[in-house]
């Protein structure tokens, strides 16, 4: 256990970060699993535009890696244009 006051401090400031971290993530991968389960197009393009966002979003925080938000985005863009 730390013994530093500046230690202690920086636990809790982790542990608060984590928290925070953990909701946005989970919050955009359930996101991202609810858009692969669309089938309607009309849907699929109206939802499309705030995904693509939220992936950003996460990406420019450095939540996700650029390259894994490049690779979220281009899936889930191939398959609204799969949908008919």
């Amino acid at each position: 256990m730390a013994n530093h006051p500046s230690a202690l401090k920086r636990i809790r400031q982790n542990q608060v970060r984590r928290m925070h971290n953990r909701y946005y993530m989970k919050t955009m991968r359930n996101a991202v699993r609810k858009f692969r389960a669309l089938t309607d197009k009309k849907e699929a393009e109206e939802k499309l535009p705030k995904l693509v966002s939220t992936i950003d979003k996460l990406a420019k925080r450095r939540m996700i890696h650029k390259n894994k938000a490049a690779n979220l985005k281009s899936s889930i863009s191939k398959h609204a244009a799969s949908l008919s």
